[in-house]
């Protein structure tokens, strides 16, 4: 049965996702908390640090430039082992060119890794179990970062382990998991041989656009939601780590469901009820004065995420299959492009206007709402759009 493991795609993509979650969570978690305890950081401070964090992720296009030289799997396996070392070292500069530096090489080995396995994931799965078998990854990595959250307390409230141990742990077994599953994994060849220059698609326009906004409003929530929650109304970590424990058992029970949401109700609809939802969340964000209503946001916009499976299915439904490799790459570096300013930008007028953050997050959401509405019921390639379909029932 371990054998057969060993031979199995869908276990290898269940293992890879759980094994960077493992230190992504920690490294996330932990990091407000961090940045300002033990590094001072102001607004504009972690405004650049994740700004930094996302420079790598604006360039994962370069991945299709390296899977010239490495194959895909290998390279995830090459990202995971950085993606740990970066953690491993960040407890250690606690100050800010140290997490600065840390940043950098953490989010080389993630966004690496995150550009291969949905990748691999889109060139894996048939479009008909993609859904489902995306919405249990979804939850498998929302109950690994339960676990997370549970280790980090118990480390933290009872045993008082420093910072720096803390991320030696968790960022040394994403490493060595990437050493096993190396050695012990089957290479899987490709069923379709991958396009391997950057390809850039007028047909997946709307992919495109609406890839760029989710990077846009996914940086609002990431670095100035939590931030809220620490500077506006002082939880701290013990709290924090308690709220996103509840968001972690909430999304393994609703990322599954949304994977069959999808596969019944499609795409379109699915996205719809995402964009909405966003708007409602962010202009609420604005005004909050309650710190248990400002949980209750963080908690429904954390669950909202599980949602974006749908713009994924949507881009595998659409594509052409040699284009998923070089694709998902180029998409990557769309949705990183406001993320690589926007932090900064941001962090700046946050020292200004809190709320005026989330309006622009109210307003990036009401345009992918608009745009949702060009999404095809049934979706597929040669007719991306609905501008598509009108067009071929004109002729």
């Amino acid at each position: 049965m371990v054998k057969n493991l060993f031979k199995s795609r869908e276990a290898l993509l269940y293992i890879m996702t759980i094994s960077m979650v493992f230190s992504t969570s920690a490294w996330m978690s932990l990091l407000n908390n961090f940045a300002i305890e033990a590094a001072s950081f102001d607004g504009s401070q972690i405004g650049i640090l994740q700004s930094l964090r996302e420079i790598p992720g604006f360039l994962a296009f370069t991945v299709v430039i390296v899977i010239m030289f490495i194959a895909q799997q290998r390279l995830a396996y090459i990202s995971m082992m950085l993606l740990g070392l970066g953690v491993i070292l960040t407890g250690y500069f606690p100050n800010a060119l140290g997490l600065y530096i840390t940043t950098v090489i953490m989010s080389v080995g993630f966004h690496y890794l995150e550009t291969l396995n949905q990748s691999l994931s889109l060139q894996w799965l048939s479009k008909a179990k993609a859904p489902i078998v995306l919405g249990k990854i979804t939850a498998a990595k929302s109950f690994t970062s339960l676990i997370v959250f549970v280790l980090i307390y118990i480390m933290m409230k009872y045993y008082s382990v420093e910072y720096k141990y803390v991320y030696v742990f968790f960022g040394g077994v994403t490493f060595i998991t990437g050493v096993l599953i190396w050695i012990f994994f089957e290479h899987f060849k490709d069923d379709v041989v991958q396009e391997k220059r950057i390809v850039l698609k007028k047909e997946y326009w709307l992919f495109y656009i609406l890839t760029l906004f989710a990077g846009a409003r996914r940086q609002i929530f990431i670095v100035f939601a939590a931030f809220l929650l620490v500077e506006k109304f002082g939880v701290d970590i013990h709290n924090m780590v308690a709220l996103m424990f509840i968001n972690a058992v909430l999304n393994i029970y609703f990322a599954p469901a949304i994977g069959k949401f999808i596969s019944k109700f499609g795409e379109r609809t699915t996205l719809r009820f995402e964009y909405l939802g966003l708007v409602i969340v962010f202009v609420s964000y604005a005004f909050v004065t309650n710190e248990y209503v400002a949980f209750g946001l963080y908690i429904i916009d954390h669950l909202l995420f599980s949602m974006a499976i749908a713009l994924k299915t949507y881009f595998q439904k659409i594509a052409d299959p040699k284009d998923i490799a070089s694709a998902s790459a180029v998409s990557f570096t769309i949705n990183h492009i406001a993320a690589v300013f926007l932090p900064f930008v941001l962090g700046i007028l946050w020292l200004y206007s809190s709320s005026l953050v989330f309006v622009i997050g109210a307003s990036i959401a009401v345009l992918s709402f608009i745009l949702s509405f060009l999404v095809p019921k049934n979706p597929m390639q040669g007719f991306e759009t609905t501008l598509k379909e009108k067009k071929r029932l004109a002729v």
